[in-house]
């Protein structure tokens, strides 16, 4: 049985000045706990419906009830489990030849995929302005899945940190240089702007190159790229282009 008190911390958590002020936030869904064993996050309590099925190693996970689930998830159709987990020290890692850089991203479901794509192309860390929706928004969480555990993520001034990074700074413009003839660098940050307005001033002032996807259909409808595809359009061809060079 799950008691009040933590229902209440558990609803609150879909608040980032909540999950601050308890250092916790929460994780759905058998598969993406599972994640959790081998990574650096520690689960504070595990509440599932039907355990045997979690196959956690870990702690004792407490048996609730569906009611009890639809409590506690924030999904409209709640899976089976759900963690409350301990949220650690930001750290950030130096001497990274690539990363991902967002400036102002903010749609949860945009974060957590260029999250999975990070992960998928072995990308150490992303750096974040500040204003970027934070990683543990349940929706950025849920959009991640067990990318978020092994992708290393760090909200900072992203002016000071471009300004200081020993890599190239690449841009995407609509006037920028085609990823198919584009040479790209060794070291590099890829910088992407916020769905709407894309990189503030500021940010764009620090870019080296700038650089496009160019668009081969004929249909003027579609005006742009949703900011997560582009970048799993542009990773493609970073690694496509590096494979090509063995």
């Amino acid at each position: 049985m799950v008691t009040a008190h933590t229902i209440k911390i558990l609803q609150s958590l879909d608040k980032k000045k909540y999950r601050q002020k308890h250092g916790l936030f929460v994780v759905e869904g058998n598969k993406n706990i599972r994640e959790l064993q081998s990574s650096r996050y520690k689960i504070r309590e595990i509440f599932s419906i039907n355990p045997s099925e979690l196959l956690w190693a870990g702690q004792a996970v407490e048996t609730i009830s569906e009611q009890e689930l639809r409590k506690i998830s924030f999904l409209q159709h709640p899976r089976d489990s759900v963690a409350l987990v301990e949220i650690p020290e930001a750290q950030f890692l130096p001497d990274i030849n690539l990363q991902l850089v967002l400036d102002g991203i903010q749609d949860p479901g945009n974060f957590g995929t260029i999250i999975r794509l990070a992960d998928w192309f072995g990308i150490e860390q992303v750096v974040c302005s500040d204003d970027t929706v934070d990683q543990y928004n349940p929706k950025a969480v849920m959009s991640a899945m067990g990318s978020f555990s092994r992708v290393n993520v760090v909200y900072t001034d992203i002016k000071a940190f471009l300004s200081e990074s020993p890599n190239v700074n690449l841009g995407t413009d609509m006037e920028g240089e085609s990823i198919y003839s584009f040479v790209f660098p060794e070291r590099m940050n890829i910088v992407l702007g916020n769905e709407g307005s894309g990189m503030r001033p500021e940010t764009e002032s620090l870019i080296r190159h700038q650089i496009t996807i160019p668009r081969f259909g004929t249909a003027k409808a579609t005006e742009s790229l949703n900011v997560s595809m582009a970048a799993g359009i542009i990773l493609g061809q970073i690694f496509s282009a590096k494979e090509g060079l063995k």
